[in-house]
């Protein structure tokens, strides 16, 4: 099984380019900055791993809508391996994370200078978790719970 789920912050502003065949479809490439977890000895300082991923279509026209360098995103793919030979003949291996799907993992009031384009239904009323985190549960629906 070739499945990945990723949560890290865009290293860098999508690049987008779109095919140039009869029905045109988008292509965005970007990396992804992906903390690694804590090593007690971390040799190379390195606390963080940049993955190159590609999205199609309207996966990646979402993506160039709504996210820019720093924005935290989550990504849903699969690793696809090829190869290439550059300008000076030689052969360069590639590994990239396809993006399936793509979601958003902050929310707008997580990062103010974004503007993705949603609001809330302006009769929401917005609900406060209780002091130890969970929401409160108003009285009188106990019996509308399926647990006790």
């Amino acid at each position: 099984m070739n499945k990945v789920v990723l949560i890290g912050r865009m290293a860098r502003d999508p690049e987008v380019r779109y095919s140039q065949n009869d029905t045109s479809m988008a292509i965005a490439r970007f990396s992804l900055a992906v903390d690694r977890r804590r090593v007690a000895n971390n040799q190379d300082g390195q606390s963080a791993d940049f993955i190159s991923c590609v999205a199609f279509g309207r996966t990646a026209e979402f993506i160039e809508k709504y996210f820019t360098k720093g924005r935290r995103i989550g990504v849903y793919g699969h690793i696809q391996t090829g190869s290439y030979t550059n300008k000076d003949g030689a052969k360069v291996y590639t590994t990239d994370v396809v993006v399936d799907e793509a979601e958003f993992v902050d929310s707008k009031n997580d990062n103010p200078g974004a503007d993705t384009g949603f609001t809330a239904p302006s009769n929401s009323q917005p609900v406060a978790p209780a002091g130890d985190g969970f929401m409160n549960i108003p009285d009188g629906i106990d019996e509308d719970l399926p647990f006790n």
